[in-house]
């Protein structure tokens, strides 16, 4: 049962896996053209770390032992879903509010499945440059990811590169403020 606030945001966690060349990884979405990084929501009852390994394990196949936790974000970042993917009957969803984990892996790369339960959530996996992420998820994360990405980047290692100059104006203050 999916945890949803009181304003109609499901309660998520979202996973940057970080490899030691600073390569994240991303997953395409099963019988779909997205791209994206492991997410997942919180049931009643769960913790969100519990839930984020929990998550883990169910999208790319990952154990705790697998990984480092370098850090979480500091509040939930929330995003709104356009009107035609919002939910209207109760319990109402209108978006996400995630709390982000950077992990860093401890095993090999080829330790990722996505093969671990009946309906995977992605069918292929890519590791991809620190900032490519907010250009290859659907439109409406964008802001989220590139938040996530901009707070989680200090507890990197090795250290990411500068954001892009493609990021539009309204997102360079915060990237700005987190350096």
């Amino acid at each position: 049962m999916d945890r949803i606030d009181s304003q109609g945001y499901r309660a998520n966690v979202g996973m940057i896996l970080m490899d030691t060349e600073g390569h994240v990884l991303i997953g395409g979405r099963a019988g779909r053209r997205g791209w994206q990084f492991p997410q997942g929501g919180i049931r009643h009852q769960e913790s969100a770390e519990e839930a984020m390994y929990r998550e883990l394990r169910e999208e790319v196949g990952l154990e705790a032992e697998d990984v480092e936790t370098l850090g979480c974000t500091r509040d939930w970042l929330r995003y709104r879903l356009p009107e035609r993917f919002q939910r209207r009957q109760q319990p109402v969803c209108i978006g996400q509010k995630q709390r982000w984990y950077l992990l860093k892996m401890l095993c090999e790369s080829e330790c990722v499945r996505c093969d671990t339960t009946l309906e995977p959530e992605f069918d292929r996996f890519r590791w991809v440059r620190y900032w490519v992420p907010v250009s290859k998820v659907i439109y409406f994360k964008r802001q989220v990811y590139a938040s996530a990405l901009t707070e989680l980047g200090k507890l990197a290692s090795p250290p990411p590169p500068p954001p892009p100059r493609w990021w539009p104006r309204h997102w360079r203050p915060f990237a700005a403020d987190q350096g």
